[in-house]
């Protein structure tokens, strides 16, 4: 059996795509999937199943979303050690104590690729931010006090990429990796 880490994209956010996270687990649980732990609630569930291909389990979880909460949401699938893998490769620069500086992990859904992204965002601006591609997600960081001056803090949101996207903190992402 494997462990899993399902990030899902958009909801509880402005209270818009409202789901307990509660609700989630129970929904999960009763796909039959193991050792189900949601943590925060921003839906990230971490759960063991022996199904091997991360498209079915997306479906799986998706169509258990529209069924039970009546929203149509996009599923990340990865695996727990390739997270761990995709942590240690990241770049020097992210993921620091500095508290100045935002860092987020950009998970990109296939069949989208990190070029795709990157090409629809455009260049950070070196003064502000920096980026780094690395095996499906894009690492991203930039200053806090000048995130309006970044190219990606808002072109992340308002791309025909963003709905195949989903972020996640340095923070978060090392919280469920252990989980």
């Amino acid at each position: 059996m494997k462990r899993y880490i399902a990030l899902l994209r958009g909801i509880n956010i402005s209270g818009k795509n409202k789901i307990a996270m509660s609700e989630l687990k129970e929904g999960v649980v009763e796909l039959g999937f193991n050792d189900v732990v949601t943590y925060l609630n921003s839906g990230n569930v971490i759960f063991c199943s022996d199904v091997d291909d991360k498209g079915i389990l997306s479906d799986k979880i998706n169509g258990m979303i529209k069924d039970r909460f009546d929203l149509d949401i996009p599923v990340f699938i990865i695996l727990q050690e390739e997270l761990k893998e995709l942590l240690d490769n990241a770049p020097d620069w992210w993921g620091d104590d500095d508290k100045e500086i935002y860092d987020n992990l950009i998970f990109v859904m296939p069949p989208l690729s990190c070029e795709e992204v990157c090409d629809e965002i455009g260049n950070p601006k070196d003064e502000y931010e920096k980026v780094h591609s690395c095996n499906g997600a894009i690492f991203w960081s930039f200053v806090r006090k000048d995130y309006r001056k970044t190219n990606w803090w808002s072109r992340t949101v308002s791309s025909n990429v963003s709905d195949r996207i989903t972020i996640r903190t340095a923070n978060t992402v090392r919280k469920i990796v252990n989980k």
